[in-house]
């Protein structure tokens, strides 16, 4: 890990001091020493902690863990889009890696800086320490999603000595890591503001992302009843899902900061101004030439002139023809894919539809994706209590959280039928409901059948050809062995001479 905590200046351990929002890049670090003399120093230090995730939510990420699973693919020369994927070749595990352990670093000085500040009484303290705490388990929670097993620590880098220390930490248990983290949020959630993520101020995390959290580990270490109290909490703030408190339409990536959102990576773009955005739309919009509107042979005024599109993901056979064909009832078909737009068919979709107007950005501005990244929202907890009752055998109970979402899109009630049958369909309607939303491949690895759903439904040969079981999770780059000294591996990877 010399490439995360050796070249990494003591100075630079935190945060930028300047950021007063999360629109903004910070411009200078500060060590925590020199820091933490006031209430506003304390707040600001906690927007640097949010900067890596403008880099880590891209093209390249959507492609990693959407468009290799069986609802998505991208036939691109992308290595991680191919599954080209190896310890000397670790493709965007390189760029997760080192954006996430840079921000647990900031964090868990962040956390020490306020903690130790002279500038707030201890009930001042506890709500920031604990935004610092779920932003620094949301990192660990992407880090073992991706990786497994990884290095975990939670003190602070005092000295270059630690740094030395950290650098030479193997992998840890990542059921203990989450365990550990889950013991942490649950002491320190519940003294932050238990609203709705729209209602907090500059959007930062809040109560229900930590919640979140720690049901997404909890069910990663199949922890059902930790997993299923701490969805109450989120009902608690969200109240009942249903249309009318949360419209379908919102689940548009163009929809920001609706009341169903619990976390999303904030961007804006101002003509001549600030502009804070990422490339995701230019792979999920149907292809695009010249300065017109037109978009594979339709108007699509809502899009623009100005756009760039490169190859787009599409869906897989299994998603557009058997899990949410275009001729069902389902509402959110023609919002996650597009055979047609205003009744004008597409010239390219003969074999399969392009990604719908959920993903689409309008006024796009050369590859200029100024939508938000949705990561977490309402739907996705409410299914996940779905899960987590008929895991604890409550099939009622699932069977009615289930209905919920089916309710909203239109598809009717689902009858109980077997336990088997019930969490299979469960797994359906997650891929139904939160198509190219960052997760499904974590969900599929947790559920023990990525590999099998890839390779059954994938529409891309030459992933199917390069797919092998160790690829669930990313390689850690050799890089970050050697500079170990050994004490990190891939040995599941060199079963199979990668």
């Amino acid at each position: 890990m010399k490439n995360i905590f050796i070249k990494l200046s003591l100075a630079a351990l935190v945060f930028a001091a300047v950021s007063c929002d999360l629109t903004e890049t910070p411009t200078s670090f500060v060590a925590p020493d020199d820091y933490f003399q006031s209430e506003a120093q304390c707040k600001a230090s906690l927007n640097g902690l949010y900067v890596s995730l403008k880099t880590i939510y891209s093209s390249d990420m959507m492609t990693s863990v959407e468009a290799v699973t069986d609802l998505l693919f991208v036939n691109t020369n992308n290595d991680n889009a191919r599954l080209k994927i190896s310890p000397s070749n670790p493709g965007f595990g390189s760029t997760l890696w080192q954006h996430c352990y840079q921000s647990i670093m900031r964090s868990n000085a962040v956390i020490y800086g306020i903690e130790n500040s002279p500038a707030l009484t201890d009930e001042g303290k506890a709500p920031l320490v604990a935004e610092a705490k779920v932003v620094r388990a949301f990192y660990y929670w992407l880090l073992t999603s991706f990786f497994g097993d990884v290095p975990f620590y939670t003190n602070r880098v005092a000295d270059i000595d630690t740094m030395k220390e950290i650098a030479k930490m193997g992998r840890m248990s990542a059921f203990e890591t989450r365990k550990a983290l889950i013991e942490d949020l649950e002491g320190c959630v519940p003294s932050m503001q238990q609203a709705r993520f729209a209602d907090i101020k500059d959007y930062h995390m809040g109560a229900a992302c930590g919640w979140m959290l720690i049901a997404k580990m909890a069910q990663w270490n199949k922890d059902w009843d930790t997993a299923i109290s701490a969805i109450k909490h989120i009902e608690d703030i969200y109240g009942e899902f249903n249309e009318t408190n949360y419209p379908l339409e919102d689940i548009l990536f163009r929809c920001k900061n609706k009341p169903e959102s619990i976390f999303e990576v904030q961007r804006v773009y101002v003509a001549g101004g600030l502009n804070v955005t990422h490339n995701t739309a230019s792979i999920s919009t149907p292809t695009h030439q010249g300065t017109t509107d037109i978009y594979d042979g339709v108007s699509i005024p809502e899009i623009g002139t100005t756009s760039t599109t490169w190859t787009s993901m599409r869906p897989t056979a299994y998603m557009s023809g058997s899990l949410q064909p275009r001729r069902g009832i389902d509402k959110r078909t023609h919002l996650n894919m597009a055979w047609d737009y205003n009744g004008i068919t597409f010239k390219s979709v003969a074999s399969r539809p392009w990604m719908g107007p959920k993903f689409w950005c309008p006024n796009l501005d050369q590859a200029a994706d100024h939508n938000n990244n949705h990561i977490f929202r309402y739907a996705d907890a409410i299914l996940m209590q779905a899960e987590n009752y008929a895991e604890k055998d409550q099939p009622e109970e699932s069977v009615r959280y289930l209905n919920m979402v089916r309710q909203r899109a239109g598809t009717g009630d689902y009858s109980f039928k077997t336990k088997a049958l019930l969490i299979n369909e469960i797994q359906k309607e997650r891929g139904r409901e939160l198509v190219g939303e960052w997760q499904r491949k974590f969900d599929l690895v947790r559920w023990g059948i990525w590999y099998e759903s890839v390779r059954d439904n994938s529409g891309r040969a030459e992933a199917i050809d390069n797919l092998r079981p160790c690829h669930e999770y990313y390689p850690i780059p050799s890089q970050q062995v050697t500079y170990s000294g050994g004490a990190l591996d891939n040995a599941e990877y060199e079963k199979y001479g990668l």
